[in-house]
């Protein structure tokens, strides 16, 4: 079968171009080769989360994979039979364990197989989302679509020593759902804090200014504060919410000053009042493009993930999806080309 030639440099141009490739190579069979990868990146090529991403899948999969290790701008994949596994595998950095979840979690799913895995890097780290997102947020949205997954952090694991531990099951997925997700309706939401080598009374405080934000925008909030040991310094905060048309989430770390991590991410809650976080757009598309009939959800911004993760999906599975430009927002229409 002919590879699928994807331009890693198009759109947003990183990391997420490699992640959705190789995941619907993987579940559709489909060969892909992925050049120019990160290219406008500071330190352009594969990076050590990347490496390893594709690498445990590959394992899973049974495939052949050249150019794979780091710095490398050309990779080429080409799937396999899938295999059900159960792994250990450590990332070696403080490299993100979610970007990495990222891939495992719908590839495995998708191919109807299992995966348990446990994973030593980073939890909780910049650019990506954090281990808390993933086992609240993301959980509850591909959970509707009918892929299921459980996620127990084991150790928090912060920049630069990362040593974080995570474990997770992968299941696979007896039959796949459309979803639509218009509208926040509830007023309730959840506050979860995790801090590690920093002042209580510093964490606190950031965590005071945050309820009292959606306080005044009329949220009633249950507030979890936990301190865990880690290598490094850090804390993570999420304020997610749940209800039958929508599924948000707004998180953030530490870095270099915990003032002001409150308060910004508790105005990102606010903000995200349509169908789905910012973040949770792009996530869906990979699967959603595999799913017979409509789905639709609203969100407040297009982001350059969301639209490269349009254009890959629509490359290899031939999925079709429209943008709709709302008063408040926008709507994204995805129609999948097969029920796996």
């Amino acid at each position: 079968m002919e590879s699928i030639k994807i331009d890693g440099g198009r759109g947003e141009g990183g990391g997420q171009i490699i992640r959705s490739a190789v995941t619907l190579s993987a579940i559709t069979g489909r060969p892909v080769e992925i050049e120019n990868i990160r290219k406008n990146r500071k330190i352009p090529g594969l990076r050590p989360q990347h490496l390893l991403g594709v690498k445990i899948l590959s394992k899973i999969c049974q495939a052949r994979v050249e150019g794979l290790f780091v710095n490398s701008t050309s990779v080429k994949f080409f799937p396999s039979q899938g295999l059900n596994l159960d792994l250990q595998e450590d990332i070696g950095t403080a490299g993100s364990i979610p970007l990495i979840l990222q891939v495992l979690i719908p590839a495995v799913s998708l191919m109807k197989k299992s995966l348990k895995l446990s994973i030593i890097g980073g939890t909780d780290v910049p650019w990506s989302p954090t281990s808390d997102y993933t086992k609240y947020v993301l959980i509850e949205a591909l959970s509707r679509i009918g892929i299921n997954f459980t996620l127990d952090i084991k150790k928090r694991g912060y920049y630069p020593k990362g040593g974080g531990v995570v474990e997770t099951i992968i299941r696979p997925s007896t039959s796949l759902n459309t979803i639509s997700l218009l509208e926040r309706k509830t007023v309730s939401a959840k506050l979860l804090c995790s801090y590690s080598h920093i002042p209580k009374e510093l964490v606190e405080k950031e965590i005071q200014i945050a309820k009292t934000i959606l306080d005044k925008n009329g949220f009633d909030c249950q507030i979890s504060i936990k301190e865990e040991n880690a290598l490094d310094k850090g804390c993570s905060i999420l304020i997610f919410s749940h209800d039958k048309s929508s599924v948000i989430g707004s998180d953030g770390i530490y870095q270099k000053s915990l003032t002001g991590l409150g308060e910004s991410v508790a105005k990102k809650f606010i903000e995200s009042n349509l169908g789905v976080d910012l973040y949770l757009s792009d996530m869906l598309v990979v699967p959603l493009s595999l799913v017979k009939e409509t789905s639709v959800y609203r969100v407040r911004e297009i982001t350059k993930h969301l639209e490269t993760n349009l254009f890959i999906a629509s490359k290899i599975t031939g999925c079709k999806y429209g943008i709709g430009k709302l008063d408040n927002g926008f709507e994204v229409r995805i129609s999948g080309i097969s029920d796996t």
